[in-house]
């Protein structure tokens, strides 16, 4: 027992700190995805039924609200297409950089890490589908978190409430810049390093900075619901609710903007969610993100 003990801290430690087994893991991954994919029927055939067993007026209705949601969302598009155009135009005549787009790749949510520490789940694309380490994730309401593990036919996923995990952020209502932590926790996030006399309130928007040029700019995160200041204390204590549906979505989009598409032995040493160095925590954090 001592000897498995001591093969085990030097197995962890050799794949902390130079990712030296991230090879047998790709491998041990492909050999288990068959069997994530299986033991996912069961999930897959009851959605399958629910949905073929649904009542044909109720599809009826639902056919109806999704055509006046798609009239009215379009209209919405195009109003947004003529202030993109509009914006581009502008900038050209200010000889700005042209605004980077991102392309999007939906997956599907085949596994959850059943770990009670860490905030991980396993989608259905890889490798050879254009995944990339450090990839952000995103569903219809927010930001998710962003690959960990990238494999031939699968990826890892670790949430933005891991505790490992910080995301630059602003306030989109003053502009305000900071890092939001994971704690470890689905229902609340960890707004750190803003003093007292900031102008932060509850019901406050938190979007994507950009910063770190990880994560592209002015995707919604999470939204300020407690703000307490403590006397003595150099910051307020401010928590925050991931937008997404974290426990709820079925798909997801990866987003990769053009510009880093092609570059994903930059992400090599902070794949694992934490940097190597030997810092701070929280700017070791705020730096890996």
């Amino acid at each position: 027992m001592i000897l498995l003990v001591i093969l085990s801290v030097v197995l962890m430690t050799l794949d902390h700190r130079w990712n030296h087994l991230q090879a047998v893991r790709g491998v041990l991954s492909n050999l288990l995805y068959p069997l994530q994919y299986t033991i996912d029927l069961p999930i897959r055939f009851y959605y399958w039924a629910d949905e073929t067993l649904t009542s044909h007026n109720k599809l009826l209705l639902e056919n109806r609200q999704l055509k006046a949601q798609q009239l009215e969302n379009r209209v919405q598009l195009q109003k947004l297409d003529i202030l993109e155009k509009e914006n581009e135009r502008l900038r050209l005549l200010l000889s700005a950089t042209p605004k980077t787009r991102e392309k999007v790749l939906i997956a599907e949510i085949i596994g959850v890490d059943v770990d009670p520490y860490r905030q991980l789940f396993v989608i259905n694309k890889g490798r050879l589908h254009g995944v990339t380490p450090s990839q952000p994730i995103i569903d219809a309401h927010g930001v998710m978190g962003q690959t960990l593990y990238v494999n031939a036919y699968s990826s890892t996923v670790m949430l933005i409430t891991d505790a490992s995990h910080a995301l630059p952020v602003q306030i989109d209502r003053t502009g305000l810049r900071a890092i939001l932590f994971g704690v470890g926790q689905k229902d609340y996030l960890d707004l750190r390093h803003i003093p007292h006399n900031a102008d932060v309130k509850v019901g406050d928007l938190l979007i994507t900075s950009g910063l770190g040029g990880r994560f592209p700019p002015n995707y919604p995160v999470a939204i300020i619901t407690s703000i307490e200041r403590v006397t003595g204390e150099p910051f307020a204590r401010i928590r925050a609710e991931p937008l997404a549906l974290l426990e709820q979505s079925r798909e997801v989009l990866l987003v990769m903007s053009e510009e880093t598409e092609q570059t994903p032995e930059v992400q090599s040493q902070t794949e694992a969610g934490e940097p190597t160095g030997k810092h701070h925590p929280d700017r070791e954090k705020a730096d890996a993100q």
